[in-house]
């Protein structure tokens, strides 16, 4: 029996350096083995780091990470994991302020926003505006806001790739 193997990027925004070595051990524990993980400052928020780390696993890989790295204060991350032909991707982010969002992925890593919650605004929305405000909220706009800054300083970053499956 074969398992469907992915891979994905963990992107630490946002850090306390006192968490780096936690935060090492929890992406480890998810990944299965131990990760010594490239932390640098991040420009966007001094007295912070940030880390970037691309890794190959089993399908399902990208939600062990996120669900180990959720609810630290100050921890600022999203976890991508790619599709597969059985499955698809998804990308999670968390933020302190927001906590975590999840969408699912297609091949070429559009965000996939599930039929029930178009009909969902639609139904709910009042006017344009309520309608825009509906599907900014399953496209995880607020999350991408709040990243962004953060993103754009990781700009150059150097990443280190994890290369072991199954």
């Amino acid at each position: 029996m074969s398992r469907n193997v992915t891979r994905g990027v963990l992107f630490v925004h946002t850090a306390p350096p006192a968490l780096g070595p936690h935060v090492e051990w929890a992406v480890g524990s998810a990944l299965g083995a131990e990760v010594s993980l490239r932390w640098t400052n991040q420009e966007a928020e001094p007295g912070m780091i940030r880390t970037e780390y691309s890794w190959v696993g089993p399908v399902g890989t990208g939600a062990r990470l996120a669900s180990a790295l959720r609810g630290w204060e100050h921890l600022r991350y999203e976890v991508t994991e790619e599709a597969t032909p059985g499955s698809d991707g998804g990308r999670w982010a968390h933020t302190p302020s927001l906590g975590i969002f999840h969408s699912q992925m297609d091949s070429v890593g559009n965000t996939v926003v599930p039929e029930d919650r178009i009909r969902g605004a639609l139904e709910r929305a009042e006017d344009f505006f309520s309608l825009r405000e509906a599907l900014d909220l399953a496209l995880g706009q607020a999350w991408d806001d709040e990243l962004e800054p953060f993103r754009y300083a990781g700009a150059g970053a150097p990443v280190r790739w994890l290369h072991r499956a199954g």
